[in-house]
């Protein structure tokens, strides 16, 4: 009888000896979010809450006077996003402006310094190449040096009797005023040919306040300075990208198609392109973001001149805030460019996924493994 009393006592349940919760396991969580608060209260303080507070400059009518968190400042909804998209004024033909001129730079400045990288990486990984050192360390340079001073420089070399122009002028071409015209390469080349004057079809009407004739005039000379200043900066330090993921090519494979007879281009197109196509996608992401962020370029070359044809929507941002004290439009220009940012990323994100695996991830199915009986 008390045999099978214990027995009973043993079997019910949560019968047994009780397992203290955590343990070792428990002190490593523990210890895991100590090491982390720091960061997340630095980041919630310094990051977070400054762009809760701008979203909310964004929804107001605030001067820069006084604070915005009180309740004398108008409050005024969407109209500051609705007046970059749906309200016939200036503020949404500068706004349209700024969006035109971006497309042209982001369309000229990705693929152009992603070639370029990739051109210098592979000349520096060259085997037969001397100097390795100095050709890394001279094409990094550019991008180390401060943009400010580049930009003035720059400024010197596409002045109207700067260095561009005189060596243009020995080659028998009359150099353009780089930072007085403001008319588009389109219409330069258009004027070249005697059309001087657009068709009626394209003057009549357009998209979001601008003319189809002011969506395809292409980026402006000034433009075109700027772009190459901005590509011969940043390519050096997308070549070390592409430098890093052509090291990590497997030799056997480029001599393996050697021996099968493939040509230099064969090689590039077919095994090495395959094999640094994360990177590709890598510096494409980047380069993006980068080009939709330019800013100190502007400010110190042009300033959104001539005609406001290098006018990208951080300057205009930054005007409209600190220049013309309408907080609540800069701040919502910024929100709507951080969207565009996010939109664009995940677009390309979501195109690495397909090219690497060749459709969309799924998530796998457990295997069940048979109990033993």
């Amino acid at each position: 009888m008390a045999t099978e009393t214990l027995t009973a006592v043993a079997t019910a349940p949560g019968a047994g000896p009780r397992r203290r919760r955590g343990g070792v396991r428990g002190n490593e969580n523990l210890a895991g979010w100590l090491f982390v608060t720091p960061v997340i209260v630095i980041l919630g303080l310094f990051l977070l809450l400054p762009i809760l507070m701008a979203l909310w400059v964004s929804l107001t009518d605030w001067n820069g006077q006084g604070s915005p968190f009180t309740g004398d400042v108008p409050f005024v909804g969407a109209h500051n996003y609705t007046q970059l998209f749906t309200e016939d004024g200036l503020a949404r033909r500068d706004f349209m402006t700024s969006i035109r001129n971006n497309i042209y730079y982001v369309a000229i400045v990705v693929p152009a310094q992603t070639v370029l990288a990739l051109g210098l990486a592979l000349v520096v990984n060259n085997r037969m190449l001397k100097g390795k050192s100095f050709f890394r360390s001279a094409f990094y340079f550019p991008s180390v040096t401060s943009s400010v001073a580049i930009s003035v420089v720059f400024l010197f070399l596409f002045a109207n009797s700067g260095a561009v122009n005189a060596l243009l002028g020995l080659l028998g071409i009359d150099g353009p005023e780089w930072f007085a015209d403001s008319r588009g390469v389109l219409h330069l080349l258009l004027g070249a040919i005697g059309v001087d004057t657009p068709p009626a079809a394209l003057t009549d009407g357009g998209p979001f306040g601008l003319t189809w004739w002011d969506w395809l005039a292409g980026p402006s000379v000034a433009m075109i300075s700027i772009i190459t200043l901005v590509v011969w900066t940043t390519s050096g330090t997308f070549m070390l990208m592409f430098l890093a993921g052509l090291q990590n090519v497997p030799v056997t494979l480029d001599e393996a198609s050697t021996l099968d007879g493939a040509s230099r281009w064969q090689r590039f197109r077919h095994v090495t392109l395959p094999m640094i196509r994360p990177t590709t996608f890598l510096v494409l992401t980047l380069g993006m973001i980068g080009s939709w962020q330019v800013f100190d370029q502007v400010y110190v070359m042009s300033q959104g001149d001539p005609a406001k044809t290098t006018l990208t929507p951080a300057y205009l941002s930054y005007r409209t805030a600190f220049r013309d004290f309408d907080y609540g439009s800069g701040a919502a220009i910024s929100f709507v460019l951080f969207l565009i940012i996010i939109v664009l990323t995940l677009i390309q994100r979501r195109a690495l996924a397909e090219r690497d695996t060749g459709r969309p991830r799924r998530g796998r199915r457990r295997r069940r493994v048979p109990e033993r009986s």
